[in-house]
C-alpha cells in the first residue's frame, strides 16, 4: 500500500513498514486494532518470545528481555509513556538507534485535572473536613488567603505548563523550576540550582513533575524540605524514586511538611506494611495521575513515524545524557 508518511509531504512509502510492539500492563485487543487502523501502510505485530525478526520501529512499555537486544534495522524505538527511566537503565536499546518518548497524548490535561484537584483539596482543607468526618465533628476550619497559597511546580516541561496554566485560573500565584530557563506568562519562572532557593521561598504547596534522572533521585528530600516554609504541603506526581520517602515521613512528624498527596511510590505497588499506608497526613493514589490513553497515544505515534519516514525528527526525541 502506497500514502502519504506525513501532513504536508509528498514522499510516499513503497515498502511494507514492520513495526514490533509490546505494551506491558495493557489490551493488546485494543491497541493492535487502532494501531493497524492509523497505520495501514505497516505491518505490524506483537513480540512474542523468540522473535527476532528485524523491524523498522519497535513500540514498547517495560519490554522483556529480548526484545529489543540485536534487533536489526531499527530506526527508533517509541516508549509507550512519558517516563524513559526504566528503558534506558536497562540498556536494551542499540546505542545508535534513537528513542521517542510521549510528551503529551492527552497526559497533561490529567495531570493537570490532579495538580489542580491536590491544590485545592489543600486550599479548601478538605483534608481537615475528611478527618472532621470521621471524628462525627461538625466543626469550622479557618480559610487559607488565596494571594499567600503559593504554588510551586518542579518540571516545567508539556505537564508543568499545562498544570501551571490551570493552577492560575483558580488566581493562585504560580512559580515553576526547570533545569534551563523558561519564560512562562503569569508564572514566576527559577532554573538550575542557583535558582532553587528562589523557587522554594514563600511556597505553600509543592509539585514535583521532574523526570527520573541521576540528578533528581532522592531530590525532594529534608535539605529541600528545610527551604520550605513551615507547614507547606507536598504533591508528587513525577516518580517515586524523587521522593526519600523516610525525610517526608520526618518532616510530616516535625510540622515542616503538613501533608503531602502521592500518585508514585519507590516501589509500585506500595507493601502492605509500608507506613504511607495508615498516615494520617498522606493521600495515595495508584498511579494513575496521566494514564496512557490508546487513542490520543496511536495517533502521535503514528503521525511520529509518518514523520521519520519522511525524513524529518518528530518531537519527543529523547536526550539520553540528560535522562528525558
Amino acid at each position: 500500500m502506497s500514502k502519504p508518511v506525513c501532513q504536508g509531504c509528498q514522499s510516499m512509502t513503497t515498502m511494507t513498514i514492520e513495526i514490533l510492539y509490546h505494551n506491558e500492563g495493557e489490551n493488546p485487543d485494543e491497541w493492535l486494532p487502532a494501531l493497524r487502523t492509523a497505520l495501514p501502510e505497516a505491518n505490524i505485530r506483537q513480540w512474542q518470545a523468540g522473535d527476532a525478526a528485524p523491524a523498522d520501529y519497535a513500540l514498547v512499555w517495560h519490554p522483556p528481555e529480548g526484545l529489543l537486544e540485536n534487533r536489526k534495522g531499527l530506526k527508533a524505538v517509541f516508549n509507550l509513556a512519558a517516563g524513559v527511566d526504566a528503558l534506558l537503565a536497562s540498556g536494551s536499546v542499540p546505542e545508535d538507534v534513537p528513542v521517542f518518548r510521549l510528551e503529551d497524548a492527552g497526559m497533561a490535561i490529567q495531570i493537570a485535572e490532579y495538580a489542580v484537584y491536590a491544590v485545592l483539596r489543600f486550599f479548601r482543607r478538605f483534608d481537615g473536613y475528611a478527618r472532621l468526618q470521621e471524628q462525627r465533628e461538625w466543626g469550622f476550619l479557618p480559610p487559607y488567603s488565596r494571594k499567600d497559597f503559593t504554588v510551586g511546580i518542579m518540571g516545567m516541561g508539556v505537564m508543568g505548563k499545562a498544570a501551571a496554566e490551570k493552577l492560575r485560573l483558580f488566581g493562585f500565584p504560580v512559580k515553576g523550576w526547570s533545569r534551563t530557563p523558561k519564560q512562562i506568562e503569569g508564572v514566576a519562572c527559577c532554573h538550575g540550582k542557583a535558582g532553587l532557593a528562589d523557587f522554594l521561598k514563600n511556597l505553600k504547596v509543592l509539585v514535583c513533575l521532574l523526570p527520573k534522572t541521576p540528578e533528581t533521585v532522592h531530590i525532594l528530600n529534608a535539605g529541600l524540605f528545610g527551604r520550605l516554609p513551615d507547614g507547606a504541603f507536598v504533591v508528587n506526581l513525577g516518580r517515586g524514586d524523587l521522593l526519600d520517602e523516610k525525610d517526608l515521613l520526618k518532616g510530616l512528624e516535625t510540622g515542616k511538611i503538613r501533608a503531602a498527596v502521592l500518585d508514585v511510590t519507590a516501589v509500585e505497588p506500595l507493601p502492605e506494611d509500608h507506613p504511607f499506608w495508615g498516615h494520617p497526613d498522606i493521600t495515595l493514589t495508584p498511579h494513575i495521575a496521566g494514564l496512557t490513553y490508546c487513542e490520543e497515544t496511536v495517533a502521535v505515534v503514528a503521525e511520529s513515524i509518518r514523520q521519520l519516514e519522511c525524513g524529518k525528527t518528530p518531537s519527543g526525541l529523547v536526550d539520553r545524557n540528560l535522562g528525558y
